[in-house]
């Protein structure tokens, strides 16, 4: 077993080299666990708090704004279908529609039979995609949108890898082909899916995502203004010059690996960091990074969180992507935090 109150991580094989905030030593965090590296990564929560975004490219937002525009100038070739998922208090559809470079998104939409809709409600995923909306969560007088991302499930296609080490460098070579970047795209099409479906959602559009969707959310939200509140848990794509040196079981430890045989993919990645995106966020955020979290390392999610530019909430977990003593009281706290956030 390896724990790391006994390990001295700076000196350890491929080490996460960001910790230099004062002369405070390594976290140690009473988690046991298995992993070849350290959880924290030797960041105090103090650390994790101060840390700044990466700058951004001089073309940051004309390269986003150009995106945004193209897919909203784009038909949705909307489709709707019977779904076999059927809650009751909720007309149900599976709904297909095109989005960026006519990219086919597979989706589920829920409408409270009674008619009575205030808000709308975008909900991305965690890598690996999803197979069913997770309608438990699902707030009253709320109409929402839960996209499979591309290449995932009801979203997958020819060509599109539904592995996540392999989706998330699918194109990496250049911004333009990036598949991350049509995956960011599906955000804003399958907002105007639900409203198209559902145009009472237009009142209030809100976004909802944990890790792979927490990062999509951040890259998505700046450049659609119809987005009004928002909610990021342990959000993936945040400070890649970090995330680099990162060593971690998650998506992100393929894109680590690919920078080290291609660094030059690093201008690529420049455009997609979630933390650089944040600052350009100014509706209000509930943020929720973890301390230790082996699938998406904290500084990263930090960074995202810190950035926000508008009014913002911080729950902080103890972790992410693994099991731990008070996860279920936490989640119940989150999630009647989320209720009250978005009401």
């Amino acid at each position: 077993m390896w724990h790391p109150e006994k390990a001295a991580f700076p000196h350890a094989p491929h080490s996460c080299l960001f910790n230099k905030i004062g002369n405070e030593p390594p976290m140690t965090f009473p988690l046991t666990h298995t992993f070849p590296f350290d959880p924290t990564y030797g960041y105090s929560r103090e650390q994790l708090l101060a840390i700044a975004p990466p700058p951004a490219p001089p073309d940051f937002d004309v390269f986003w704004r150009a995106t945004f525009a193209e897919t909203a100038s784009a038909s949705l070739r909307l489709e709707t279908r019977e779904s076999k998922v059927n809650p009751p208090g909720y007309t149900t559809r599976e709904v297909y529609f095109d989005t960026l470079n006519r990219r086919r998104v597979g989706a589920w939409i829920m409408i409270p039979t009674d008619g009575k809709v205030v808000r709308g409600m975008v909900v991305g995923h965690g890598y690996g995609g999803r197979e069913a909306p997770p309608w438990e969560l699902l707030l009253p007088q709320t109409a929402a949108i839960f996209p499979s991302a591309l290449g995932f499930f009801i979203s997958a296609a020819e060509g599109l890898p539904s592995a996540p080490a392999r989706h998330v460098i699918h194109g990496i070579d250049s911004r333009e082909t990036y598949l991350i970047r049509d995956c960011v795209a599906s955000m804003w099409s399958a907002a105007s899916a639900l409203i198209e479906l559902c145009p009472d959602a237009a009142r209030a559009i809100s976004y909802d995502g944990g890790s792979f969707g927490g990062g999509l959310g951040a890259l998505a939200i700046p450049w659609d203004a119809r987005f009004a509140r928002a909610h990021l848990a342990v959000p993936t794509f945040g400070h890649h010059p970090i995330r680099l040196q990162c060593p971690c079981n998650g998506s992100g430890d393929a894109v680590r690996v690919y920078h080290q045989h291609h660094p030059e993919v690093i201008e690529v990645l420049r455009y997609f960091d979630a933390a650089t995106a944040a600052t350009r966020t100014t509706i209000p955020v509930l943020a929720s990074p973890a301390l230790f979290d082996p699938s998406v390392p904290p500084p990263g999610q930090f960074a995202v969180c810190n950035a926000l530019a508008g009014p913002k909430k911080l729950l902080i977990a103890r972790a992410g992507h693994f099991p731990y003593p008070e996860q279920a009281a936490e989640e119940k706290a989150r999630f009647e935090a989320l209720r009250e956030w978005f009401a």
